[in-house]
């Protein structure tokens, strides 16, 4: 019976009236649970069972919403990636069932005093890198377990196996066969354990070193390549009768016949979802069925269950599809058809938007069987390896991010730190938490206690071109037996994956890690001179550019040795134009090491004017320089025939690819061979510094000035050289990224412009990334997928273009339009500046194609968007949505992995553009050194070797290391010096911000600190070297362009 509402009189009992005790009632709790206190008698207590099989209790109203309970559920775990999780509950024909955020728990939850509730993840993405806190992460291992103790989750048994050692590592540490008989004895994984017991000790045995956010990662890896990974079946019929099941994933609805997949149906493929009693109905596109049916029929076993698996279907859809959730509908007045029910929750972009723009700070969390025995090494490894997503990531990405500052943690929730994004913090070693928060600590970084030799250099046989001494890397590049253990570099997850969807990997603060105090002591005394900085920038940046000819010297050699993919002629040709430029430079930089160690050495016996100098070291470089000056020519050629013989040796193209991926190769591999031209460019640079700094008495005077003199006519010789490699660098470059196009390298055809608009669609404005070439102007879209590929949507030729700004009040801020020959583009920019260059540079090329008289552009190989011809006043509003661009995109995109950290993809997620004069301005301002980056806690501080170029920042440990551990774009950053407020009490620091990230890095001197600061800002500042048709033609506007750089 219901209850009945209203007012009554209490009557007196016989009981009450001779002063008897009350009766208290009996108690639903179980026997050992108490109430929490501070709850009152009208709440409602509610057990929820977490993922690691504790039961918590919350009180709640009993008629509020299941959005109270979630809300209180996220705030106790501190989860920010919340939106991937849902509560639980088992209906009376014991399937269990999502709760509703927006109706009422009472409703929904038969005795919710008597319920048990389960946190379980309710969306399964794709690719663990799309998930941006290790906490999440922590989460989802839990509910793979689950799911493979509950057979949820099939697979054979090695694969179980494998997923229960890589558990079995994350919750008590390294192999040790006692004590893990102990704990699969008491702890029971999968059904199949006694079974496959030597399996699991066998693999668990393999992991020694790995930390539980390792093991946490490998379990999501592993489980998301099964075909049944985070499935849910519901059985069905279709309307022949047959048994089937219905799930629903991240891609569409999938049908099964016992463990076989027989149907997908993609979300671009569905036109509707809907329900009438028992029977569950798709529509499907006219496109998709053809001369079939177009409304596919399954029965299900009852109503419920059928609204059930609608309203799963309505959710993903919505979470994994939709830029943002869609409004509900408005009440009808007087009755309704259909069920009124929507996804309330933020979708995927939002959240991770919402994790990017740190929408909640990072908690600490703890592991639950950490304390059994934590690994020394796992107390002190790397963080976790990260694969590209994002950003993701950023996503994500996630990519990885260099995840911004968090508070501290709230009293009484221990939790283990989350170390899982770029650049996370380790504790200050003067902070020295509780021994047993210490023990479950698993992927916080520190000094390596365990020297093991890392990957060195691969060993070379003497090939074409090879000798035996240069296929050695040089003396300094070798790494100690302390040196971190490699991580995985990923490429753009992202937020600013998080951050930006740039997927950077983790940089942990192992091995660097110094509080405040024990800084002090290591402060060294410089000289005053400015020469000795520059000496000093001289040598650092040396020692990154024979790091670069390495990658191709040493580690693109052993691959081509090895796979023996490349022809013979090209090998010759490649190495034997850099083999002798790279031995020029190993001796270059021994005598600057050797110059330096004496300058900086008060007890040498020389006088000071002997060694405190380095005019005469540069003098005999720059000369020798010039006599290589024929080498440096034929790089020209070198690039040129590579591009030709990727293309017809499809082993040689797959090499490419897969080198580019590795980890030393954190640039595109042809922009390696564009570094020693570039290096005769800095010489100049840095020798003209020299000689502004110099009186004309000092007695280096005369040498730097020659010195000067010999590079300059070196760099006048070729600078035409260098402005063909850069552009055939950037049209390659962009081949690879582009899908719909087989040659974009075209005789005459210039690079100008890439970057970030908002197209006028039918759907409104969509984001597409536009390349403004100097005959045509191409805009993209991007896929969602795996892939980082842009795929070509529409080719714009400049002849006969008019470019006008929009006016009027329904047009978009910042908006102009594009009018073609056969066709009318309206694009709104994201700033005001970002609108001007634009114009400018559509205009100047506009006007010097308009003179060159060229035939119209053509694209090979592309399947580009056709339109019949149209009026120039009518507007293009692109037929397909951002779905339906991205549902053909599959076969091509999913053939193989691609970097996702190049500089198209920095102007996607930061929604910005770069030019080629910007490109140009940057090869000017690169910088190599020793920085400390402020800790996100404490006051301590971390020394890391900093590398900047092409408008990033790529983090090491040492100037010796092989690869980066982490790298920031700095393109929407800007460089400033800290505040009152930042609350930095140091000298020599600088900051960088975008939105709320905010890093604090330090310089060691007054004169490295203000090189830093004027390195980043002129390489987002600086005109830069203009392309040559702007040299060409007057432009439309001159000092525009410096106008906007002096505003921004």
């Amino acid at each position: 019976m219901g209850e009945i509402e209203g007012t009554y009189r209490v009557l007196q009992t016989a009981g009450i009236r001779l002063s008897t005790q009350t009766p208290v009632g009996v108690s639903t709790l179980e026997p050992g649970q108490t109430r929490p206190p501070g709850m009152q008698e009208k709440h409602l207590y509610v057990r929820v069972k977490l993922l690691d099989n504790t039961v918590d209790v919350f009180g709640i109203e009993p008629k509020c919403a299941g959005q109270v309970l979630l809300t209180q559920v996220w705030k106790r775990l501190n989860l920010v990636e919340c939106d991937y999780f849902g509560l639980e509950f088992q209906n009376a024909q014991s399937c269990w069932i999502w709760l509703e955020p927006m109706k009422p728990i009472i409703r929904q939850v038969r005795r919710p005093k008597n319920a048990m509730l389960r946190l379980a993840v309710k969306f399964f993405p794709p690719d663990p890198g799309q998930l941006q806190e290790e906490y999440t992460r922590y989460l989802f291992a839990l509910q793979l377990k689950r799911d493979l103790l509950e057979e949820r989750l099939p697979c054979s048994a090695t694969t179980a196996a494998l997923l229960t050692s890589h558990l079995l590592q994350a919750e008590i540490g390294d192999y040790d066969e006692t004590l893990d008989r102990e704990h699969l004895k008491a702890n029971e994984y999968s059904p199949s354990q006694e079974r496959s017991l030597k399996k699991i000790l066998d693999f668990h045995q393999k992991h020694m070193g790995q930390t539980p956010a390792e093991s946490d990662f490998q379990v999501l890896e592993i489980a998301r390549k099964l075909e049944m990974y985070g499935l849910r079946f519901h059985t069905a019929s279709d309307r022949e009768g047959t048994k089937i099941s219905l799930a629903v994933s991240h891609m569409g609805v999938l049908v099964f016949q016992g463990t076989t997949k027989i149907n997908t149906f993609n979300w671009s493929k569905v036109r509707k979802l809907s329900f009438k009693r028992k029977r569950f109905l798709i529509k499907l596109h006219p496109e998709v069925h053809g001369p079939y049916q177009d409304t596919l029929e399954f029965l299900l076993g009852s109503r419920d269950e059928c609204k059930n698996f609608w309203k799963i279907c309505v959710e993903y859809h919505t979470f994994f599809r939709l830029l943002d959730h869609p409004k509900p509908k408005a009440k009808a007045v007087f009755f309704s058809r259909g069920s009124s029910f929507r996804y309330s929750g933020r979708t995927q972009k939002q959240l991770a938007e919402h994790v990017r723009d740190g929408g909640m700070k990072r908690i600490p969390y703890e592991r639950r069987h950490s304390k059994t025995r934590a690994s020394i090494r796992a107390l002190t490894a790397d963080l976790p390896k990260q694969s590209v997503s994002f950003t993701e990531v950023l996503g994500t990405s996630a990519s990885f991010h260099l995840s911004p500052s968090s508070p501290a943690v709230p009293p009484g929730l221990p939790r283990l730190k989350d170390s899982s994004n770029s650049l996370a913090d380790a504790q200050a070693p003067d902070s020295k938490p509780a021994a047993s928060e210490r023990s479950s600590r698993a992927s916080v970084g520190g000094s390596s206690m365990q020297p093991a030799r890392p990957p060195g250099p691969p060993e070379l046989q003497p090939g074409p071109g090879l000798s035996a001494d240069s296929a050695r890397p040089s003396p300094f590049s070798q790494r100690g037996p302390l040196s971190p253990k490699p991580l995985l570099q990923a490429a753009l997850s992202p937020a600013e994956r998080g951050s930006c969807p740039l997927l950077s990997p983790a940089l942990s603060e192992a091995g660097g890690a110094r509080t405040q105090d024990q800084e002090e002591p290591r402060q060294e005394c410089f000289p005053e001179d400015a020469a000795y900085f520059i000496a000093k920038e001289i040598l650092a940046t040396e020692r990154t550019y024979l790091k670069d000819l390495e990658v191709l010297t040493v580690w693109f050699r052993s691959a081509v040795v090895k796979e023996g993919a490349m022809p013979t002629a090209l090998m010759t040709l490649l190495f034997s134009s850099i083999d002798p430029v790279y031995e020029f430079h190993r001796g270059f930089l021994r005598e600057v090491e050797q110059r330096l160690a004496l300058w900086e050495d008060p007890s040498s016996t020389h006088t000071p004017g002997d060694h405190q100098r380095i005019g005469d070291i540069l003098l005999r470089a720059m000369r020798q320089l010039k006599e290589l000056t024929s080498y440096f020519q034929r790089h020209d050629e070198v690039l040129t025939e590579l591009d030709k013989a990727t293309k017809h040796c499809r082993k040689l193209e797959l090499l490419y690819k897969e080198f580019e991926l590795q980890k030393v190769c954190y640039l595109p591999l042809n922009a390696f061979l564009l570094k020693p031209t570039q290096r005769l460019m800095h010489y100049r640079l840095l020798l003209s510094r020299l000689c502004q700094h110099q009186s004309p008495g000092h007695r280096d005077h005369a040498d730097c000035h020659d010195a000067l003199e010999a590079i300059t006519e070196v760099t006048t010789m070729l600078q035409h050289s260098l402005i063909r490699l850069e552009n055939l660098q950037k049209l390659m470059e962009l081949q690879q990224d582009l899908l719909g196009v087989d040659s974009l390298v075209a005789p005459g055809r210039e690079f100008i412009r890439e970057g970030c608009l908002h197209k006028l669609t039918r759907k409104g404005l969509q984001q597409r990334m536009f390349f403004l070439f100097s005959d045509m102007l191409l805009y993209t879209s991007k896929s969602v997928t795996r892939s980082s590929h842009f795929r070509i949507q529409g080719l714009l030729p400049l002849r006969g273009m008019l470019v006008e700004e929009s006016q009027g009040e329904s047009c978009a801020p910042h908006c102009f339009t594009i009018y073609a020959a056969q066709k009318t583009v309206v694009v709104a920019a994201s700033t005001r500046q970002e609108k001007e260059k634009w114009m400018l540079d559509l205009n100047a090329a506009i006007q010097a194609a308009r003179s060159s008289g060229d035939p119209p552009p053509e694209l090979s190989g592309g399947a580009l968007c056709t339109h019949s011809p149209r009026s120039s006043d009518e507007i293009s509003l692109e037929q397909e949505s951002e779905e339906d661009a991205q549902g053909t995109q599959g076969s091509l995109e999913g053939q193989g992995q691609h970097r996702a950290n190049t500089m198209m993809h920095v102007c996607w997620y930061r929604n910005t553009s770069v030019s080629r004069a910007d490109h140009s301005a940057a090869v000017e301002n690169q910088l190599s050194g020793y920085l400390l980056r402020k800790f996100k806690n404490s006051d301590g501080w971390q020394r890391l070797w900093v590398v900047f170029t092409n408008f990033c920042l790529f983090f090491y440990k040492t100037h010796q290391d092989d690869h980066p551990l982490a790298s920031l774009p700095l393109l929407g950053y800007s460089v400033s010096v800290p505040t009152v407020t930042d609350g930095i009490h140091k000298d020599y620091v600088f900051k960088l911000q975008f939105k709320s990230h905010v890093y604090f890095f330090r310089a060691e001197s007054k004169y490295t600190f203000e090189r830093w600061m004027e390195v980043i800002q002129r390489a987002s500042t600086s005109p830069g070297r203009p392309p040559r048709f702007l040299q060409d033609c007057p432009c439309p506007s001159p000092g525009l362009e410096g106008e906007v750089r002096e505003e921004e």
